[in-house]
């Protein structure tokens, strides 16, 4: 366990998804890959390596740049939240000439990013998740967990709040699952990791504005085989586990880190769904 004084050290990580937990439609129609459903959904883990209030302020800043720039502060998604409360970068929702702003101070901010992508297969989620868009969020965001509960220390887990998913009692079924998978690898008593969750929304916390924009290129390539932005961004996307990949790889063959990258051919096909 790492140790500040005589108190654990604590680490911040920062949560965002991309893509959305949908099945069905009315009448239990099966509506994955349809106009506004995806095909997948992914939780990002950011760990950023540099002092959290300097990198708040900067991404503050970036947001003002964009609120005060007579040519973007007309645009009606960005006017849309500025009414609302004040400009915040969101990916899915953003113009390119939005985009290429955070993409630009991103390329060189030193931060490392995980992340879970989940295809949704309707058996699987009857079997997994018993129908439950909850439980399939708690699954995906326990395999995130897992490997952090033998680091030591406090860990505080800043998740964007998504509706009944991020409840404290859903998330707390998140950790179990964590705990359940870690101990298939490590010992009970090596699981010493104190994991706190911290809900919270994108104009509160800035920080969540990176883990967004992260998510978002790594989902691009999964929706659209888009590769742009995942290469543009390099090693701060550390870590990809395709969790529910079914093309029949061994071991560890879906999990993308290092020089084996995500390609257009991760795209996945709306008839394998």
């Amino acid at each position: 366990m790492k140790i500040m004084g005589d108190k654990p050290q604590t680490d911040h990580r920062f949560l965002d998804e991309a893509g959305d937990t949908t099945f069905f439609g009315k009448g239990k129609e099966l509506i994955i890959g349809q106009a506004g459903v995806s095909l997948a959904f992914a939780i990002g883990m950011v760990k950023i390596n540099r002092p959290l209030p300097e990198v708040r302020a900067e991404v503050v800043t970036l947001q003002r740049s964009v609120e005060q720039d007579e040519y973007l502060n007309v645009i009606p998604s960005v006017r849309k939240r500025m009414e609302r409360g004040g400009f915040f970068f969101h990916a899915s929702d953003d113009t390119p000439e939005v985009r290429q702003i955070l993409f630009r101070y991103l390329k060189n901010l030193d931060c490392s990013m995980e992340v879970v992508v989940a295809r949704k297969i309707p058996e699987i989620f009857a079997r997994k998740h018993n129908h439950q868009e909850a439980e399939f969020y708690a699954d995906v965001l326990s395999h995130l967990i897992k490997n952090k509960l033998v680091i030591g220390g406090k860990l505080v887990l800043n998740i964007s709040s998504r509706a009944n998913s991020t409840n404290n009692r859903n998330l707390q079924t998140s950790l179990e699952k964590a705990s359940s998978h870690a101990i298939k690898k490590h010992e009970p008593a090596t699981l010493v990791t104190e994991v706190v969750f911290n809900v919270q929304n994108h104009r509160a916390e800035p920080l969540l504005n990176v883990a967004d924009y992260l998510c978002w290129s790594v989902q691009r390539v999964f929706e659209r085989g888009e590769t742009r932005h995942y290469d543009y961004l390099g090693n701060r996307i550390g870590l990809v586990v395709d969790l529910f990949d079914q093309t029949g790889g061994e071991g560890s063959s879906n999990f993308y880190r290092g020089d084996r990258r995500l390609t257009p051919e991760n795209r996945i096909s709306p008839l394998s769904s």
